[in-house]
């Protein structure tokens, strides 16, 4: 273990309720989601802190979220405040150092290694500029590499006061890795979902120092090469480098539901909402894809993903969603319990819309879609809506 490294990970706090609080701060203090409106089966993208108390939370169906959080407010996504913010704290990450890899639009590692002050200090300094110039809170984890980073900062957002943003920062020194793991339950580790977690307690491992107690050998001879892996982040080891380019392989989104679902209407309803996004974003990157697909998990956990490949390259939001929509046809048995459901663009190509064989144009024009992003950019999901949502006012 490389003891010089200094990885910050930063995550910006409930960063689509941030955002919309610095536009119309009469929101700060109370309880408000982003995302659908519950009568179109929406679901909650973002909530913020004064809402998680009364258990709203990301991916919940808007409609539970307003039962259980009375008055609450729900204002509508609007992405390019979010990317324009975005864009502008992770200016101030590359002004920091260019070892900057962004994981998402709200989150990122740094390496700073070769800045000369401590790690923690960099951190505070960091911290403080985002607050003042960019207007938001964030949180960090800093240690000497990505897991115990990554992980740091779940603990410091977990032990902040409930019903504001965190901005929390836990810094784990130098050779204390291992011991500040120890203690956590081992579903803290990348890479133990609920089956291996099943496995592990089986071995008697419910905590990061349980695991640190099975012979590397046996874990290896359990669960293969990831066992190897197991046994090196138990003890706090990383040596993954920040990458500070990635190639765009897929963009795609996936909701957890907070109840599995049963009714195909939520299902049609999610994979149009998703559809869209997904739509959107490859618009926004200047990207056409030619293979969609689906991501479906049951109520036990059993995941099964499903793709087709298009005769064109598309970012057409219809045609996501139509082919997406087909694909759950074919592969949802109806009435079997789904806890979650995702679709995804990818096999990326750099090229205008070709006709087809048969000479189909797109089922939207891109200037009408362009229009609409625009109109959705700016005002927000709920100023343009397709009239199949309305179905099911009355």
């Amino acid at each position: 273990m490389d003891a010089t490294r200094k990885i910050l990970h930063l995550d910006l706090d409930a960063f689509f309720c941030a955002v919309e609080e610095l536009r119309d701060p009469s929101l700060r203090g109370k309880p408000f989601a982003v995302g659908g409106r519950p009568e179109e089966r929406g679901v909650v993208a973002s909530c913020s802190y004064p809402a998680r108390k009364f258990g709203v939370r990301s991916a919940m169906p808007m409609s539970q979220a307003v039962r259980i959080c009375p008055g609450l407010l729900i204002v509508s996504k609007k992405f390019g405040d979010y990317q324009a913010a975005s864009r502008k704290v992770m200016a101030v990450l590359h002004e920091l150092t260019p070892l900057v890899e962004q994981l998402s639009i709200d989150e990122a590692f740094l390496d700073v290694t070769g800045l000369p002050d401590s790690a923690g200090e960099i951190g505070k300094q960091l911290q403080k500029r985002i607050n003042l110039e960019c207007g938001l809170p964030c949180s960090l984890g800093v240690a000497t590499n990505k897991l115990v980073a990554k992980i740091a900062n779940n603990i410091g957002k977990a032990n902040a006061r409930s019903g504001e943003p965190p901005n929390a920062m836990r810094i784990v020194p130098p050779g204390e890795e291992a011991s500040f793991l120890a203690p956590l339950p081992v579903q803290e580790l990348w890479g133990v979902g609920p089956k291996t977690a099943e496995a592990l307690a089986k071995m008697g491992v419910h905590t990061i120092a349980d695991l640190r107690t099975i012979p590397e050998k046996d874990l290896v001879r359990r669960f293969g090469k990831h066992g190897a892996e197991l046994y090196e982040r138990s003890r706090g080891i990383d040596t993954r480098p920040v990458e500070t380019e990635h190639e765009t392989k897929s963009i795609s989104r996936e909701i957890t539901y907070d109840h599995d679902v049963t009714r195909s209407e939520t299902l049609i309803r999610t994979l149009r909402e998703m559809s869209d996004d997904v739509g959107r974003t490859l618009r926004k990157e200047q990207l056409k894809g030619h293979t969609v697909k689906i991501k479906l998990r049951w109520a036990d956990f059993t995941t099964l993903t499903r793709q087709t490949k298009l005769p064109q390259p598309t970012d057409n939001n219809d045609v996501i969603f139509a082919t997406a929509q087909t694909l759950l046809e074919k592969n949802w048995p109806r009435q079997k319990p789904v806890r979650l459901l995702g679709v995804g663009v990818s096999g990326f190509e750099n090229e205008v819309y070709q006709l087809g064989l048969w000479g189909q144009a797109p089922p939207v024009s891109d200037a009408l879609q362009s229009a609409l992003d625009h109109l959705h950019d700016r005002f927000g999901d709920d100023s343009v809506r397709r009239g199949s949502t309305l179905k099911d006012e009355s």
